[in-house]
């Protein structure tokens, strides 16, 4: 055998760039469950919530509404429905920020990893607390005004506890992960999330993850598989008819329609 020979063996044994991936960083094998949990049910609830809203607006086109409730209340609703959805956005921007956008696009425009936390801190923190304190006012309106009380259904306070424990999670996870701890959500929950839409799923990923992650991310879906068959599907709905449709026209009456005299009460006001 040759010193050339020698050398290559050596070299191939030592060098950690010629061994084999397997070998080098083994991947922790995933069981059943969260192959369930983490590849399974999120395509499920993404399918439900797909089908679900075709069939709502196919079948239930009167039902597509908000059932707002502000002819029973208003005082509250004011205070309340302002600070839940303008929070509730930038909550949603901060997610399409955080999960959607790579970390390195945001180190490539030069948003520094410090900088990035700084914001998710202070913006996403003031969001988060709007949320929920608009909520909190309207779930209160809600339980103490008798008319809107009656006007809500079981699967309205269905709605209310999955909606308020993501949002009370997310809060929780934001601490964690910025402020008590060092956790880097980017580098597994961001990579996970963004392999659904692409169908390559790293499920090991989210099993590694700290629990308050994993229960964000499983109520999360469980929401968007109950989203359909809620009040909220008038998220999607816009007033863009209003745009096009044609002018109402008023046209004043004559002072006597008819040969028959009015009814008494229902004389023309002059």
């Amino acid at each position: 055998m040759t010193v050339t020979s020698l050398s290559a063996m050596s070299l191939t044994a030592t060098s950690p760039m010629l061994t084999h991936p397997a070998a080098a960083s083994p991947t922790p094998p995933v069981g059943g469950v969260d192959t369930f949990l983490w590849v399974i049910f999120p395509y499920i609830c993404l399918t439900v919530f797909a089908v679900g809203h075709f069939w709502r607006y196919r079948y239930d086109k009167f039902g597509w509404t908000t059932r707002s409730s502000q002819l029973y209340e208003s005082r509250m609703l004011r205070l309340g429905s302002p600070l839940f959805h303008f929070g509730i956005l930038f909550v949603l921007a901060g997610h399409v920020m955080g999960l959607g956008i790579p970390k390195s696009w945001t180190d490539f425009v030069g948003i520094s990893e410090g900088t990035y936390h700084l914001m998710a801190v202070s913006i996403g923190m003031v969001a988060g607390v709007c949320t929920v304190v608009g909520m909190a006012i309207l779930i209160y309106r809600r339980r103490t005004v008798g008319a809107v009380f009656s006007a809500t259904t079981r699967m309205d306070k269905t709605m209310y506890v999955f909606l308020g424990s993501v949002i009370v999670l997310g809060l929780v996870n934001t601490l964690v992960a910025n402020v008590f701890g060092e956790y880097d959500y980017r580098e597994s929950v961001s990579v996970w999330f963004r392999g659904i839409f692409r169908f390559s799923l790293k499920p090991e990923l989210m099993a590694a993850a700290p629990i308050g992650f994993r229960l964000h991310a499983l109520v999360a879906f469980s929401l968007l598989a109950l989203w359909p068959f809620t009040r909220l599907v008038h998220v999607f709905s816009a007033p863009l008819g209003y745009i096009t449709r044609p002018y109402i026209v008023y046209r004043s009456r004559d002072d006597q329609l008819g040969s028959r005299a009015p009814r008494r009460g229902w004389e023309k006001v002059k």
